[in-house]
């Protein structure tokens, strides 16, 4: 079987998570050939915790994990940076649904937070980790009654939590924007692409990264064999964890199953000590909206505010400069809504960066064909939901069995999607319409 890799990682704008950082040292990329025991396509959080998982299980194997950019570049740095524990669930007006599911959603988030924090920790990883929780905040009617929801939610699940009123909220974040907000305490925040690069300098010695290295094609086989550039990387197993851009696969069963879904981010200039006073509230906090179309906020402890919202169904897993211009103005709106007393500060960053989605919520996870394994699709939980998929994937390959195993394997697969420019026009108009629905809350 031949795959062909049509669509691979573009310059979606200026991540100022990336930006911030300082630059990193030069890439290796794969020259002339090479083999290995195992490959893993992708080295977001997803092929950075296979390709660690399966050298701490296989120390003596021989791992290659190859990605098309740098390390922290792509999608898995470009997040608002919530490793969030409790269910997060798009579709739905409240974030949760089946008790059951979730249940099983909480229990593979905590694996993966507890499985990141043992790394960080272990190697020292600059990625400003804060076990601080979020909030999730309500600006108008319909987003108090979807806050009201969540915390039922929450009640019938057994989670903590603390409900704010408007004045308590303002105390947290400086603006009397919103009318109601909810604290819940299990979620980590982080810069997503500190934490990407910091995982990719730390792996173990028997994983070779190799850097700026596009596949072009794929010979699925025995043994299966990535064209790249200048060279070719041979072995007898894959892990395929290159999420959203695995949505061309048509042979191997993810194309017409699995989309790709941006969503943008913006990053404001450093604030200065005036803006800082003039602002108020705590120096760092993180925001979701009751309305899951609404708009992210986080302010982070260096000064700088981050504005997510926005969807558009790019299928070639790219956005354009146009594309881009019209988000940055909607975050400014957005931002110019929330902070009045900022009038003055720049938005320094704007970027988009790809989801992964399928239209029930199901993953493709598991063995495509023999010693072809997927870890992709982690509908909208990309830090925690890629890692312990990535873990997972790992261990499965191996034989290692889990009670977290058995919860990821009955996930269901995802539904076939329907054609096209039917899908088109379906994903479009409802993200539209939900988005125009948010009002305020956006």
């Amino acid at each position: 079987m031949q795959l062909t890799c049509s669509f691979l990682p573009q310059n979606d704008g200026r991540c100022g998570w990336y930006e911030m950082l300082p630059p990193p040292p030069p890439a290796s990329p794969l020259r002339g050939e090479a083999k290995a025991d195992w490959i893993v396509l992708g080295a977001g959080l997803a092929g950075l915790a296979a390709a660690r998982r399966l050298a701490e299980l296989q120390p003596n194997a021989a791992i290659a994990l190859v990605d098309a950019r740098r390390v922290g570049y792509g999608a898995a740095g470009r997040n608002s940076g919530f490793m969030i524990d409790l269910p997060h669930n798009l579709s739905s007006h409240d974030y949760t649904g089946d008790r059951s599911e979730d249940l099983q959603q909480i229990r593979l988030n905590r694996g993966a937070i507890d499985y990141m924090r043992d790394i960080v920790q272990r190697h020292a990883i600059d990625c400003d980790w804060r076990e601080q929780g979020k909030l999730h905040g309500a600006v108008e009617a319909h987003g108090e009654r979807a806050l009201e929801a969540f915390a039922k939610g929450l009640t019938a699940l057994g989670e903590p939590y603390r409900l704010l009123d408007a004045r308590e909220m303002q105390a947290v974040i400086g603006t009397g924007f919103y009318r109601a907000g909810l604290h819940a305490p299990g979620c980590v925040q982080v810069q997503p692409a500190a934490l990407v690069r910091g995982l990719g300098k730390t792996l173990p010695e028997n994983v070779r990264l190799y850097e700026d290295t596009p596949v072009r094609e794929i010979q699925v086989g025995k043994p299966h064999v990535l064209i790249t550039d200048q060279g070719r990387l041979t072995a007898p197993r894959l892990i395929l964890a290159n999420n959203a851009y695995a949505a061309q696969f048509g042979g191997l069963g993810l194309k017409g199953r699995i989309l790709p879904v941006y969503t943008y981010g913006s990053l404001t200039r450093q604030l200065s000590p005036e803006e800082i006073a003039a602002l108020g509230g705590e120096e760092s906090w993180g925001l979701i909206p009751a309305d899951p179309m609404g708009t992210t906020v986080r302010r982070l402890s260096n000064g700088r505010i981050c504005i997510r919202n926005s969807f558009t169904y790019n299928p070639d897993v790219s956005t354009s400069a146009n594309q881009l211009a019209r988000v940055r103005a909607a975050h400014w709106r957005s931002f110019e809504r929330r902070f009045p007393m900022l009038a003055g500060v720049e938005l320094e960053y704007t970027w988009g960066g790809a989801l992964c989605l399928s239209r029930n919520g199901g993953t493709p996870f598991g063995e495509l064909t023999p010693g072809v394994f997927s870890a992709v699709c982690q509908n909208g939980l990309g830090l925690t939901r890629g890692t312990i998929s990535g873990k997972l994937i790992a261990e499965y390959a191996l034989g290692v069995e889990s009670e977290l195993l058995n919860i990821m394997l009955n996930q269901p697969k995802p539904v076939a999607n329907p054609p096209e420019p039917l899908l088109g026009l379906g994903i479009r108009s409802t993200l539209a319409w939900k988005e125009w629905k948010a009002g305020n809350e956006r």
